[in-house]
């Protein structure tokens, strides 16, 4: 027993995975491909990845918002999580990246529920305010330039409608938010939004270990 979450090691990682991992064969495609890019750390966990799959179910998610596409792999299990007429917004700049997204998005028979806006993020976020959007999103995953968190979560939390979640990546940073010596800007971005989080009235907010760290936010 234990009042403190587990460390895993490697063994204990892979045991985790081997009896409680449930990833299509799709997917397991993408992510493997993925780790022969020089960016593969960008890559989420398997682990994360599920965890997703499971939230967008409970809530029954049709408009997802993802900041930060890459190779796809969240786009691509939010479009396999929902039903036909669910929507995946996905936001990035990187053309060559977004193309080994779209070739696993048309394999997997999902481009139809994926719109790729190859623009800056803010870009598209305030198009789709100025679209009267507000209050409609289910779910919107951030993953993406950690030094625009702040302006992510702010125009994240007017496209949600109450109830609506937020998953935030990255949140823990390798542990370097706790190094008071990394005065990095990035570092210091993370730092800042995390303690935003842990006093916004607006919101209720769980920090999760997982992955490189994630915060989920929901909207009151």
């Amino acid at each position: 027993m234990t009042n403190r979450t587990l460390s895993l090691t490697s063994d204990l990682y892979q045991y985790l995975l081997d009896v409680s991992l449930h990833e299509s064969s799709i997917l397991r495609e993408l992510r493997a491909e993925t780790e022969l890019m020089p960016e593969s750390r960008m890559q989420i966990s398997p682990d994360q990845g599920q965890l997703f799959t499971f939230l967008l179910k409970l809530i029954q998610a049709r408009y997802v918002i993802d900041i930060g596409t890459f190779t796809g792999y969240s786009a691509l299990i939010a479009a396999l999580a929902m039903p036909e007429e669910g929507r995946v917004v996905t936001c990035d700049v990187d053309e060559r990246a977004t193309a080994v997204a779209e070739r696993y998005w048309k394999k997997a028979g999902v481009s139809h529920k994926i719109e790729l806006k190859l623009a800056p993020a803010l870009v598209t976020l305030d198009q789709l305010l100025s679209l009267k959007t507000q209050n409609s999103v289910d779910f919107i995953f951030i993953d993406a330039d950690k030094q625009n968190y702040d302006n992510y979560y702010e125009r994240a939390l007017s496209l949600l409608h109450p109830g609506g979640l937020v998953a935030i990546d990255n949140v823990l940073w390798d542990g370097r938010v706790i190094d008071e010596t990394d005065h990095d800007n990035t570092t210091q971005a993370i730092r800042h939004l995390n303690t935003k989080l842990s006093g916004d009235s607006r919101v209720d907010m769980c920090m999760v270990p997982i992955g490189d760290g994630v915060t989920f936010v929901r909207k009151r």
